[in-house]
């Protein structure tokens, strides 16, 4: 009898404890109520970032005009100095963007970029050339804008016809007018740690960053994988986050196990160009996504017969992500805007 009680015992003991260990497997598959995702809205910060630039910019022909007032108190006698410093109270910021051939991405992308110049109060130069332009006669174009004393920033639209080496292009535009930082020097003190800060920025990779930092994300110690490794965005916003004490890890298409980076990171930049390639449930909850990609997909409810999508699958992403950046709407503005900000700082 005692044997029959004893194991009794132990077995109410056992299915006790069978029944825990269940339980929190259970509770262990249970899964996390979903994220409230928001979206970052792009062209709303851009409009908040387009008025300050704005009121920067009257700002600084304000304090042109205070000081040509101040020194012509002092030095009255010297009539061509003090000339010179008025004709500067009268300088308009001055744009000059070339254009080579017809690509409807293109001519969209420098109209609005003249638009937001001129919301600014820019003064804007269009140097449009035909697909077949040699490369001698671009070279001669952009000479004479380097040249041009109403030009204080030089834009050369990407990308350029296959004849023209698009390198010695960009090399060929004045360090201090070169408005996109594609510049060998602009690009080397944008990497220098500690050295001189680049004259421009290139503006996607600055609209990147604006857009987390108007967002209220912590940037210091996070983990930040950038999708993309291209001299325009991937690059130049690795080295910007790198700076902000951030954890960079950049993926390309010869990367293996990408997803194992994706699921430990913090803030995702996607910048490979290629349609909602990055899936849900590849993203760790809560992360932070900022979308680069503009991509076209066949939508035959669309009157173009298409729509634009990002390289994030934007649905997937929702209750997954804390913030996420829309396409369009979310960084397309802040590009061009801060397109407007890099000329301001080469003024």
């Amino acid at each position: 009898m005692a044997r029959v009680l004893a194991a009794s015992a132990c077995g109410a003991v056992v299915a006790l404890g069978l029944s825990k260990l269940l339980r929190g497997k259970a509770e262990a598959r249970q899964v996390p109520p979903p994220i409230e995702t928001k979206a970052i809205d792009g062209k709303a910060i851009a409009a908040e970032v387009r008025g300050e630039i704005k009121k920067g910019t009257a700002d600084v022909l304000e304090h042109l005009s205070e000081s040509v007032s101040n020194i012509d108190k002092f030095l009255g006698s010297n009539q061509a100095f003090v000339a010179e410093l008025k004709a500067a109270h009268n300088i308009t910021p001055g744009l000059a963007v070339i254009l080579v051939g017809s690509r409807k991405d293109s001519q969209s992308y420098v109209r609005n970029k003249k638009k937001a110049a001129e919301e600014v109060g820019f003064h804007t130069v269009d140097i449009v050339l035909p697909e077949t332009v040699s490369q001698q006669e671009l070279l001669s174009e952009l000479e004479k804008l380097n040249s041009d004393p109403k030009v204080h920033s030089i834009l050369v639209q990407l990308p350029l016809p296959e004849h023209i080496d698009s390198a010695l292009v960009l090399s060929k535009i004045r360090v201090d007018k070169d408005a996109d930082g594609f510049s060998a020097e602009n690009v080397g003190n944008l990497c220098m740690k500690g050295g001189f800060p680049p004259l421009a920025v290139p503006c996607t990779p600055a609209g990147c960053v604006e857009l987390l930092q108007r967002s209220n994300v912590e940037v210091a110690g996070k983990n930040v994988v950038v999708l993309g490794r291209s001299n325009i965005v991937g690059m130049p916003v690795s080295q910007i986050l790198q700076s902000m004490d951030a954890t960079v890890t950049v993926c390309h298409s010869r990367t293996k196990d990408m997803l194992s980076y994706l699921r430990n990171a913090d803030i995702v930049i996607a910048a490979l160009g290629k349609a909602e390639y990055v899936r849900g449930e590849w993203l760790k909850p809560g992360c932070v996504v900022i979308d680069v990609g503009i991509n076209a997909v066949d939508d035959a409810t669309k009157k173009a017969g298409y729509r634009l999508v990002g390289d994030v699958n934007f649905a997937e992403a929702q209750g997954v992500a804390s913030q996420i950046t829309p396409v369009p709407g979310g960084v397309g503005p802040m590009t061009i805007v801060r397109n407007s900000g890099g000329f301001v700082d080469l003024i």
